[in-house]
Protein backbone atom coordinates (compact mmCIF):
# COMPACT_ATOMS: atom_id res chain seq x y z
CA UNK A 1 0.00 0.00 0.00
CA UNK A 2 1.35 3.43 -0.92
CA UNK A 3 0.39 6.92 0.13
CA UNK A 4 -0.52 9.85 -2.07
CA UNK A 5 2.08 12.61 -1.80
CA UNK A 6 1.82 15.06 -4.71
CA UNK A 7 2.99 17.96 -2.57
CA UNK A 8 6.20 19.80 -1.80
CA UNK A 9 6.26 18.85 1.88
CA UNK A 10 8.52 16.17 3.30
CA UNK A 11 9.66 14.98 6.68
CA UNK A 12 8.67 16.36 10.07
CA UNK A 13 6.81 19.64 10.43
CA UNK A 14 5.66 22.01 13.13
CA UNK A 15 2.57 24.13 13.53
CA UNK A 16 3.55 27.79 13.21
CA UNK A 17 2.54 29.83 16.26
CA UNK A 18 3.27 33.50 16.81
CA UNK A 19 5.02 32.68 20.09
CA UNK A 20 7.65 30.79 18.09
CA UNK A 21 8.34 33.50 15.51
CA UNK A 22 11.26 35.23 17.27
CA UNK A 23 13.26 32.00 17.38
CA UNK A 24 12.23 30.79 13.93
CA UNK A 25 13.07 34.07 12.22
CA UNK A 26 16.56 33.82 13.67
CA UNK A 27 17.16 30.23 12.58
CA UNK A 28 14.95 27.31 11.58
CA UNK A 29 16.34 24.02 12.92
CA UNK A 30 17.34 21.56 10.21
CA UNK A 31 14.94 18.93 11.59
CA UNK A 32 11.90 21.02 10.63
CA UNK A 33 10.94 20.06 7.10
CA UNK A 34 7.89 22.30 6.82
CA UNK A 35 5.41 24.42 8.75
CA UNK A 36 1.63 24.30 9.06
CA UNK A 37 -0.64 27.34 9.36
CA UNK A 38 -4.36 27.84 9.80
CA UNK A 39 -5.13 30.21 6.91
CA UNK A 40 -7.96 31.88 8.85
CA UNK A 41 -5.37 33.15 11.32
CA UNK A 42 -3.05 34.66 8.70
CA UNK A 43 -5.13 35.78 5.71
CA UNK A 44 -5.47 39.52 5.34
CA UNK A 45 -2.69 40.35 7.76
CA UNK A 46 -0.49 43.30 6.93
CA UNK A 47 2.51 44.96 8.47
CA UNK A 48 5.21 43.20 10.43
CA UNK A 49 3.50 39.83 10.85
CA UNK A 50 2.75 39.59 7.13
CA UNK A 51 6.40 40.31 6.36
CA UNK A 52 7.51 37.69 8.88
CA UNK A 53 5.25 35.06 7.36
CA UNK A 54 6.51 35.91 3.87
CA UNK A 55 10.08 35.57 5.10
CA UNK A 56 9.33 32.01 6.16
CA UNK A 57 7.18 30.93 3.21
CA UNK A 58 9.84 32.11 0.76
CA UNK A 59 12.36 29.73 2.34
CA UNK A 60 10.35 26.80 3.68
CA UNK A 61 7.51 24.50 2.63
CA UNK A 62 4.08 25.12 4.18
CA UNK A 63 0.75 23.33 4.58
CA UNK A 64 -2.63 24.94 5.25
CA UNK A 65 -4.92 23.32 7.84
CA UNK A 66 -8.35 24.90 8.06
CA UNK A 67 -10.41 25.50 11.19
CA UNK A 68 -13.80 26.87 10.19
CA UNK A 69 -14.99 25.61 6.81
CA UNK A 70 -17.55 23.29 8.46
CA UNK A 71 -17.44 20.66 5.72
CA UNK A 72 -20.29 18.68 7.24
CA UNK A 73 -22.47 21.60 8.29
CA UNK A 74 -25.98 22.52 7.14
CA UNK A 75 -25.19 26.00 5.84
CA UNK A 76 -23.89 26.50 2.29
CA UNK A 77 -20.12 26.38 2.07
CA UNK A 78 -18.42 29.71 2.68
CA UNK A 79 -17.29 30.42 -0.87
CA UNK A 80 -15.73 33.75 0.10
CA UNK A 81 -13.59 31.94 2.67
CA UNK A 82 -12.54 29.37 0.09
CA UNK A 83 -11.68 32.10 -2.41
CA UNK A 84 -9.55 33.78 0.24
CA UNK A 85 -7.81 30.53 1.12
CA UNK A 86 -7.00 29.85 -2.53
CA UNK A 87 -5.55 33.35 -2.93
CA UNK A 88 -3.51 32.93 0.25
CA UNK A 89 -2.18 29.54 -0.85
CA UNK A 90 -1.33 30.76 -4.33
CA UNK A 91 0.41 33.85 -2.95
CA UNK A 92 2.62 31.75 -0.67
CA UNK A 93 3.16 28.75 -2.94
CA UNK A 94 1.26 26.32 -0.68
CA UNK A 95 -0.05 23.18 -2.37
CA UNK A 96 -1.86 21.21 0.36
CA UNK A 97 -5.00 22.21 2.25
CA UNK A 98 -6.72 20.02 4.82
CA UNK A 99 -9.84 20.38 6.94
CA UNK A 100 -11.68 18.46 9.64
CA UNK A 101 -14.30 15.85 8.80
CA UNK A 102 -16.80 17.52 11.09
CA UNK A 103 -19.05 20.56 11.33
CA UNK A 104 -18.72 23.75 13.35
CA UNK A 105 -21.53 26.08 12.34
CA UNK A 106 -25.26 26.32 11.65
CA UNK A 107 -27.74 29.01 10.70
CA UNK A 108 -26.85 30.93 13.86
CA UNK A 109 -23.16 31.17 12.99
CA UNK A 110 -19.94 29.50 14.11
CA UNK A 111 -20.16 27.28 17.16
CA UNK A 112 -16.41 27.33 17.92
CA UNK A 113 -16.13 23.59 18.30
CA UNK A 114 -15.62 20.63 15.99
CA UNK A 115 -18.77 18.55 16.20
CA UNK A 116 -19.23 14.93 15.07
CA UNK A 117 -21.10 13.88 11.96
CA UNK A 118 -23.66 11.07 11.95
CA UNK A 119 -22.23 7.89 10.42
CA UNK A 120 -24.98 7.53 7.82
CA UNK A 121 -25.21 7.15 4.06
CA UNK A 122 -26.94 10.52 3.86
CA UNK A 123 -24.09 12.20 5.73
CA UNK A 124 -21.56 10.56 3.38
CA UNK A 125 -23.33 12.01 0.34
CA UNK A 126 -23.77 15.42 1.98
CA UNK A 127 -20.17 15.93 3.06
CA UNK A 128 -18.67 14.35 -0.07
CA UNK A 129 -20.62 16.79 -2.24
CA UNK A 130 -19.28 19.69 -0.20
CA UNK A 131 -15.71 18.38 -0.35
CA UNK A 132 -15.95 18.15 -4.15
CA UNK A 133 -17.25 21.73 -4.24
CA UNK A 134 -14.36 22.90 -2.05
CA UNK A 135 -11.87 21.10 -4.28
CA UNK A 136 -13.33 22.73 -7.37
CA UNK A 137 -13.04 26.21 -5.82
CA UNK A 138 -9.53 25.62 -4.46
CA UNK A 139 -8.36 23.99 -7.69
CA UNK A 140 -6.69 21.10 -5.81
CA UNK A 141 -7.49 17.90 -3.97
CA UNK A 142 -7.80 18.42 -0.25
CA UNK A 143 -7.25 16.18 2.76
CA UNK A 144 -9.95 15.55 5.37
CA UNK A 145 -8.94 14.77 8.94
CA UNK A 146 -10.42 12.08 11.14
CA UNK A 147 -11.52 14.00 14.23
CA UNK A 148 -11.74 13.36 17.95
CA UNK A 149 -15.26 12.68 19.19
CA UNK A 150 -16.86 12.56 22.61
CA UNK A 151 -20.19 11.09 21.56
CA UNK A 152 -21.51 9.20 18.55
CA UNK A 153 -24.67 10.73 17.04
CA UNK A 154 -27.62 8.30 17.06
CA UNK A 155 -28.70 6.35 14.02
CA UNK A 156 -25.24 5.26 12.88
CA UNK A 157 -25.28 2.93 9.87
CA UNK A 158 -21.53 2.26 9.99
CA UNK A 159 -18.53 2.75 12.24
CA UNK A 160 -16.10 5.67 12.03
CA UNK A 161 -13.56 3.94 9.80
CA UNK A 162 -16.21 2.86 7.30
CA UNK A 163 -17.64 6.39 7.29
CA UNK A 164 -14.24 7.98 6.64
CA UNK A 165 -13.54 5.45 3.89
CA UNK A 166 -16.90 6.11 2.23
CA UNK A 167 -16.39 9.88 2.32
CA UNK A 168 -12.88 9.97 0.88
CA UNK A 169 -13.80 7.61 -1.95
CA UNK A 170 -17.10 9.34 -2.77
CA UNK A 171 -15.38 12.74 -2.73
CA UNK A 172 -12.15 11.47 -4.36
CA UNK A 173 -10.15 13.38 -1.79
CA UNK A 174 -7.19 12.59 0.47
CA UNK A 175 -7.02 11.47 4.08
CA UNK A 176 -5.34 13.64 6.68
CA UNK A 177 -4.60 11.07 9.37
CA UNK A 178 -4.49 12.24 12.98
CA UNK A 179 -3.04 9.39 15.06
CA UNK A 180 -3.74 11.14 18.37
CA UNK A 181 -7.43 11.31 17.42
CA UNK A 182 -7.37 7.57 16.74
CA UNK A 183 -6.05 7.01 20.26
CA UNK A 184 -8.45 9.50 21.87
CA UNK A 185 -11.49 7.94 20.21
CA UNK A 186 -10.40 4.40 21.01
CA UNK A 187 -10.17 5.23 24.71
CA UNK A 188 -13.33 7.34 24.83
CA UNK A 189 -15.42 4.77 22.95
CA UNK A 190 -13.82 1.56 24.22
CA UNK A 191 -12.24 0.37 20.97
CA UNK A 192 -8.87 -1.10 19.98
CA UNK A 193 -6.73 1.75 18.65
CA UNK A 194 -4.54 -0.34 16.37
CA UNK A 195 -7.56 -2.05 14.82
CA UNK A 196 -9.21 1.34 14.31
CA UNK A 197 -6.08 2.65 12.61
CA UNK A 198 -5.82 -0.25 10.18
CA UNK A 199 -9.52 -0.02 9.31
CA UNK A 200 -9.08 3.53 7.99
CA UNK A 201 -8.43 4.10 4.24
CA UNK A 202 -4.67 4.34 4.69
CA UNK A 203 -4.11 4.13 0.94
CA UNK A 204 -5.45 7.71 0.82
CA UNK A 205 -3.13 9.18 3.48
CA UNK A 206 -1.26 12.26 2.30
CA UNK A 207 -0.52 13.95 5.62
CA UNK A 208 -0.37 13.12 9.33
CA UNK A 209 -0.87 14.93 12.64
CA UNK A 210 0.60 13.86 15.96
CA UNK A 211 -0.20 15.61 19.23
CA UNK A 212 -0.82 15.32 22.94
CA UNK A 213 -4.09 15.42 24.85
CA UNK A 214 -5.57 16.03 28.30
CA UNK A 215 -6.96 13.33 30.60
CA UNK A 216 -10.04 14.36 32.58
CA UNK A 217 -10.42 13.05 36.16
CA UNK A 218 -13.02 10.52 34.94
CA UNK A 219 -10.62 9.21 32.28
CA UNK A 220 -12.11 11.01 29.27
CA UNK A 221 -9.44 12.12 26.81
CA UNK A 222 -9.70 15.62 25.36
CA UNK A 223 -7.80 16.50 22.20
CA UNK A 224 -6.20 19.72 23.42
CA UNK A 225 -2.87 19.69 21.54
CA UNK A 226 -1.46 21.00 24.78
CA UNK A 227 0.81 18.24 26.08
CA UNK A 228 3.62 15.92 25.04
CA UNK A 229 2.86 12.99 22.74
CA UNK A 230 2.47 9.75 24.69
CA UNK A 231 3.96 6.35 23.85
CA UNK A 232 0.74 4.69 22.55
CA UNK A 233 0.38 7.53 20.04
CA UNK A 234 3.99 7.14 18.93
CA UNK A 235 3.24 3.43 18.41
CA UNK A 236 0.28 4.30 16.21
CA UNK A 237 2.47 6.66 14.19
CA UNK A 238 5.02 3.92 13.58
CA UNK A 239 2.26 1.51 12.55
CA UNK A 240 0.87 4.11 10.13
CA UNK A 241 4.31 4.60 8.58
CA UNK A 242 4.70 0.86 8.18
CA UNK A 243 1.56 0.86 6.06
CA UNK A 244 1.87 4.21 4.30
CA UNK A 245 5.55 5.01 4.33
CA UNK A 246 7.07 8.07 6.06
CA UNK A 247 4.25 10.48 5.20
CA UNK A 248 4.82 14.19 6.00
CA UNK A 249 3.88 14.61 9.66
CA UNK A 250 3.20 17.73 11.70
CA UNK A 251 3.56 18.12 15.45
CA UNK A 252 0.57 20.07 16.74
CA UNK A 253 0.95 22.25 19.81
CA UNK A 254 -1.81 24.82 20.20
CA UNK A 255 -1.86 25.57 23.95
CA UNK A 256 0.72 25.41 26.73
CA UNK A 257 3.26 26.23 24.05
CA UNK A 258 6.81 25.82 25.35
CA UNK A 259 9.92 27.41 23.84
CA UNK A 260 11.00 26.08 20.47
CA UNK A 261 13.93 24.20 22.02
CA UNK A 262 11.48 22.14 24.11
CA UNK A 263 9.39 21.21 21.07
CA UNK A 264 12.31 20.11 18.95
CA UNK A 265 12.85 16.69 20.60
CA UNK A 266 9.38 15.61 19.45
CA UNK A 267 9.94 16.99 15.94
CA UNK A 268 13.25 15.13 15.84
CA UNK A 269 11.54 11.96 17.07
CA UNK A 270 9.14 12.16 14.14
CA UNK A 271 12.06 12.57 11.73
CA UNK A 272 13.96 9.71 13.34
CA UNK A 273 10.94 7.40 13.15
CA UNK A 274 10.44 8.32 9.48
CA UNK A 275 14.07 7.48 8.75
CA UNK A 276 13.89 4.16 10.60
CA UNK A 277 10.76 3.04 8.76
CA UNK A 278 12.09 4.22 5.39
CA UNK A 279 15.31 2.22 5.94
CA UNK A 280 13.33 -0.86 6.99
CA UNK A 281 11.13 -0.64 3.91
CA UNK A 282 14.18 -0.34 1.63
CA UNK A 283 15.73 -3.43 3.19
CA UNK A 284 12.50 -5.35 2.74
CA UNK A 285 12.30 -4.32 -0.92
CA UNK A 286 15.91 -5.33 -1.52
CA UNK A 287 15.32 -8.72 0.08
CA UNK A 288 12.15 -9.39 -1.91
Amino acid sequence: MTSIQPFNVRGAGLGLRRELLPDLLTQVPDSIGFFEVAPENWMGLGGRQARQLRQLTERHAFVCHGLSLSLGGPRPLDVALLDGIRAFMDAHGIALYTEHLSWCGDEAGHLYDLLPLPFTDEAVRHVATRIRQAQDILGRRIGVENTSTYLVPPGAQMDEAAFVDAVVREADCLLHLDVNNVHVNSVNHGADAMACLHALPLDRVAYVHVAGHYVEPDGLLVDTHGADVIDPVWALLRAAYERCGPVPTCLERDVNIPPLAELMPEVMRIARLQSEVASSRRLQQEAA
